[in-house]
């Protein structure tokens, strides 16, 4: 058994686009001053923190900003890797039950299920950087399988 390896989120390709998708969104400068680590902190729930998150609920325009942002960051990765255009989309209902694709041409390079939206978050940042690097890989992988499909449009 392979022991999983922690994945430093400064050195992270996917934790750069994230943190230049958050900072896109700052047209005021307030997070100027921010360092990457505390603008994502957002993501970081850890157990206790979860704890206090009902199990059932709607989730908050927030997090569905977030969410959006992290799947965002997943596209533009995989877009720099492969020269492929990525376009999120995203069907979400009300109670935070839903799914994401990011579409590749006509190819579905990453397919995920979304479940209790409303408490999406990570133990730490590494497991962030992690969770997103893994994503980037499956859609890199998948636009390389299939190219003929991902670069027609």
């Amino acid at each position: 058994m392979v022991d999983a390896v922690e994945v430093n989120p400064v050195e992270s390709l996917f934790f750069k686009e994230l943190v230049k998708q958050w900072r896109a969104q700052d047209s005021y400068g307030t997070w100027e001053n921010k360092t990457d680590e505390v603008l994502l902190e957002p993501y970081v729930i850890d157990k206790e923190k979860r704890k206090t998150l009902p199990i059932m609920g709607d989730p908050d325009p927030e997090t569905l900003w977030r969410l959006e942002l992290f799947y965002n960051a997943i596209g533009m990765a995989i877009e720099r890797q492969t020269g492929v255009m990525v376009t999120p989309m995203m069907k979400m209902s009300h109670e935070g039950f839903g799914r994401m694709v990011l579409i590749a041409g006509r190819l579905i390079a990453v397919n995920k299920q979304l479940r209790d939206v409303h408490r999406f978050g990570f133990l730490s940042l590494s497991k962030l950087a992690e969770e997103g690097e893994k994503l980037v890989a499956a859609g890199v992988e998948m636009i390389g399988k299939y190219p003929e499909v991902a670069k027609y449009g």
